[in-house]
C-alpha cells in the first residue's frame, strides 16, 4: 500500500485564490440586485426608525481642582518635573492615605457617597433615587418584590430603610457605576479632575453631578481635618468653661474686697480669705490665657491644613444631548442588512451545491 494515499490531499494556501474566491462571492451576491436593493432599503428604514425611537441621554460635566497646601510643598517641584517624564511622585509631597493623589477618584466613586447622593431631594415629592427608578422604569420592574404591591419609595432618611430598599439602592449604584458616572484627571501633571454624569433625565443628571461633588467635598474635608477639628472643639469648650469660672471668681474677689471696708481690723482671717480668692483668680487667669493661646494656634493650624476643593466649571442647563443621529442609524442599518443578506445568499449557494 502506498503510504502517500493514507493522508488526505490538502491544497496549498494561495492568497491569490482566496482573493479570487471573495470577488466571485461579491459577483454572486450582486446577481440579486433587486432583492439586495429591497433589503438595503428596509435596513435604511429600520435604522432611521431606530434613530427616531432612540432614548436620548444628557451629559452633565463638572471640573474641580483640589488645593492641598501640605501636599503642595516639599517635593512639589520634583513631582512636577518627574510628571513631565511620565513618573508619578505624589507620595513625596507629604499627603498619604486614602485622600492622597489619584485616590480622590476612587473616593468619589465610592458606593457610600453615591447612595447618600441618591437620597437627596429631587423636588418636594421625591428623591433622586425615586426619580431615577421612574425614568429607567425600575419602579414598575420592582413591583414584584414589593410586599404590599405598591411602588418602592426611597425617603431621604435612610436610617429606617428596609432590606429591600437597601438592595434596590445597591442595584441603582451598580447601574450608575457601569457607564453613567465617571471621573478622570484632565492632565496627570495638574490637579484638575473632570466628572461626567450621563442620564436619561436632564435635571437628574445635573443634580446628581453637582451633589455628588458636594458630598465628596464634605467627606474629604471632614476626614482630612477631623483630628485638628476635634482638638479645636475641645480647647474651645475648655476655654468657655474656664471663662465662666473666672468670671465667678472675679465677682467673688470684688465682693470680698468690698467687705474689708467695714470690717474690724482685729479679724485677720478675712484678709486671708481675700488673698485666697485673689490667688485663685490669678491662677485661673493664667490658665485661661494659655488655653486661649493654644486655641488660636490650633485654629490657625486647622485653617492651614484644610484643603480647598474649588469648582471650576459647573453643569448648566441645557445639558449636552446625546442621541443617535439619523445618518449613523441609516448607515448602520444599510451595513447590517447588507452583511446579513450576503451571508444568507452565500450559505444558500453552498447548501444547494452540497
Amino acid at each position: 500500500m502506498n503510504q502517500e494515499s493514507a493522508y488526505p490531499y490538502e491544497p496549498e494556501f494561495s492568497f491569490n485564490k482566496l482573493l479570487v474566491d471573495r470577488i466571485n462571492d461579491v459577483k454572486y451576491v450582486l446577481k440579486f440586485k433587486k432583492t439586495l436593493a429591497l433589503v438595503l432599503t428596509i435596513g435604511a428604514m429600520l435604522g432611521a426608525l431606530t434613530a427616531r425611537l432612540w432614548t436620548p441621554t444628557y451629559t452633565a460635566r463638572l471640573t474641580f481642582v483640589v488645593d492641598d497646601s501640605k501636599s503642595a510643598g516639599g517635593a512639589g517641584g520634583l513631582a512636577s518635573l518627574a510628571g513631565q517624564f511620565g513618573f508619578n511622585l505624589d507620595g513625596l509631597g507629604g499627603a498619604s492615605g486614602v485622600l492622597a493623589g489619584d485616590n480622590v477618584q476612587e473616593l468619589i466613586k465610592s458606593q457610600k457617597l453615591i447612595k447618600k447622593t441618591l437620597l437627596t431631594p429631587y423636588d418636594s415629592t421625591q428623591t433622586l433615587a425615586d426619580r431615577y427608578a421612574a425614568v429607567y422604569k425600575l419602579d414598575k420592574k420592582w413591583l414584584k418584590y414589593s410586599p404590599d404591591g405598591k411602588i418602592v419609595r426611597f425617603p431621604a432618611d435612610d436610617k429606617h430603610n428596609t432590606r429591600l430598599q437597601d438592595s434596590l439602592l445597591h442595584e441603582m449604584v451598580t447601574l450608575i457605576l457601569n457607564g453613567e458616572f465617571g471621573i478622570a484627571k484632565t492632565d496627570k501633571k495638574l490637579g484638575f479632575f473632570e466628572v461626567n454624569t450621563t442620564m436619561r433625565d436632564e435635571k437628574l443628571a445635573m443634580l446628581f453631578c453637582t451633589r455628588m461633588i458636594k458630598q465628596s467635598t464634605d467627606f474629604f474635608i471632614s476626614t482630612k481635618t477631623k483630628r485638628l477639628r476635634n482638638n479645636v472643639n475641645r480647647l474651645q469648650h475648655r476655654a468657655d468653661s474656664i471663662g465662666v469660672i473666672l468670671n465667678r471668681k472675679t465677682y467673688a474677689a470684688s465682693a470680698a474686697n468690698q467687705s474689708l471696708l467695714d470690717l474690724n481690723p482685729a479679724y485677720t482671717t478675712a484678709n486671708a480669705s481675700v488673698d485666697i480668692r485673689e490667688r485663685d483668680k490669678i491662677v485661673l487667669s493664667t490658665i485661661f490665657s494659655e488655653t486661649v493661646k493654644n486655641l488660636e494656634s490650633s485654629k490657625t493650624m486647622l485653617a492651614q491644613e484644610t484643603p480647598t476643593v474649588q469648582v471650576v466649571d459647573e453643569p448648566e442647563l441645557p445639558l449636552k444631548k446625546n442621541r443617535l443621529k439619523y445618518s449613523i442609524g441609516i448607515l448602520t442599518g444599510i451595513l447590517l442588512s447588507a452583511v446579513l443578506f450576503s451571508f444568507y445568499v452565500l450559505l444558500s449557494r453552498k447548501t444547494v451545491k452540497t
